[in-house]
């Protein structure tokens, strides 16, 4: 399905939003709540992504039959996250398995640091790919090297059984290390329940939690700041813009909460209250030509900001984004098509993007979204500027299933 946008006729914008809790979070913390049932948890995410991992969760460990399929279809996290815990359960056979796309996106170094750990998993078609076969048993081996500049997804799926092993783990990452703030995130989610963790230049250490926690622990799920990146890009590109998001704090566990220092060079103030955040955006024409940022460490707002330049009119050049290229889709490549279709100059390589803003947009283009939600919600802000169409706008779910009622909704 398609969905057409037009909101060029729009001038102050005034709204609230409230956006569920964080994806990266949620996932982080259902998986800690498998291996410690006392932990209770707030604000989950109402994301499609977050639902497959409960339910995929929920069949794992109540099953009776000698094995079981999970198909966690597009759900990228999950899979991860999955295969590591899986691999703990002893005496449990999973055929762990996913969408076509799914099967398509590389798990090798997962697997190989499970297997270095005394994991027992198997390839059931290709080599490298799910689905994968895990037999669950006790893994007594506590130290491994891995390389730094993988997807961080993988490096947290092995943080998140750490504490559960007998000697806990230690990780050696080799040469540069990217997506740190989600690496982090996974630490102070480990030392909020108790376990000691430490990250000292390219070694990770987690010791075991010895004590059992016999009392209910509670921790709240903040917003999930990438969502909140969508509103960012319309301050920026809708002159008088006044926007607030409910539940935003200023010492977030998210990468992405680097959006007021990004946006501002764009235009967008932030100011921090009692009960979350306002956007503002600038009251004069944005004096900027072109920026450079290198996003190794947030790679999930590059299609945004792309946008967002677009439609401003300023170059921009990106660089650390090498992990696009295995997301929901090739990322770069999908950035690269639909943007030239709106008048852009791109140019890509496996790690950065350039583009050259046009001086018109082109208008009523449809946009392919590539079974991703961030390519519909990153493009969507371009309503302001010019009248443009969705498709496969469904797709939001993944993260955000309320995008579209909420980004209506700021326009009465």
């Amino acid at each position: 399905m398609s969905l057409f946008l037009d909101h060029t006729n729009s001038n102050v914008l005034k709204g609230e939003i409230t956006i569920s809790g964080s994806k990266s979070e949620s996932n982080r913390l259902l998986i800690l709540q498998q291996h410690f049932p006392k932990l209770l948890i707030k604000n989950l995410s109402n994301s499609d992504d977050t639902q497959h991992l409960e339910k995929a969760l929920k069949m794992a460990t109540t099953y009776t039959a000698e094995s079981v399929t999970i198909n966690i279809g597009h759900a990228g996290t999950a899979m991860r996250f999955l295969t590591a815990f899986l691999a703990t359960q002893k005496g449990q056979i999973v055929q762990l398995t996913g969408s076509k796309r799914m099967q398509e996106r590389p798990i090798k170094i997962l697997v190989d640091a499970l297997l270095d750990l005394g994991a027992q998993i198997d390839y059931v078609k290709n080599d490298g790919y799910p689905p994968i076969l895990i037999t669950g048993k006790k893994l007594n081996k506590n130290t491994l090297s891995i390389k730094g500049n993988i997807s961080s997804q993988y490096i947290s799926a092995l943080l998140l059984i750490a504490p559960t092993l007998p000697n806990g783990l230690e990780i050696h990452l080799k040469g540069e290390i990217t997506s740190i703030p989600y690496i982090e995130m996974t630490l102070a989610l480990l030392d909020r329940i108790g376990v000691n963790t430490s990250f000292d230049s390219k070694t990770i250490r987690v010791q075991p939690l010895k004590t059992e926690i016999t009392k209910p622990q509670s921790i709240f799920v903040e917003p999930d700041w990438s969502s909140a990146s969508y509103y960012y890009s319309i301050a920026a590109l809708q002159p008088n813009s006044t926007i607030q998001l409910n539940g935003f704090k200023r010492d977030s566990l998210q990468g992405d909460s680097v959006l007021p220092e990004i946006y501002n060079k764009l235009g967008v103030k932030t100011t921090f209250t009692n009960t979350g955040i306002v956007l503002e955006s600038a009251q004069v024409t944005l004096n900027v030509k072109s920026i450079s940022l290198n996003l190794k460490n947030t790679p999930d707002l590059a299609q945004t900001i792309a946008v967002s330049c677009l439609g401003l009119g300023v170059n921009c050049h990106l660089t650390g984004l090498h992990t696009l290229k295995i997301k929901e889709t090739d990322r770069l490549q999908a950035l690269k098509n639909e943007l030239e279709k709106l008048g852009a100059k791109v140019q890509i390589t496996n790690n950065s993007l350039d583009l050259t803003a046009s001086k018109k947009i082109n208008q009523h283009i449809a946009i392919n979204t590539y079974q991703d939600h961030r390519m519909a919600m990153a493009f969507a802000p371009l309503s302001v500027k010019t009248p443009i169409i969705i498709n496969e706008h469904e797709v939001v779910s993944k993260s955000y299933p309320q995008f579209w009622a909420d980004l209506e909704g700021l326009f009465g």
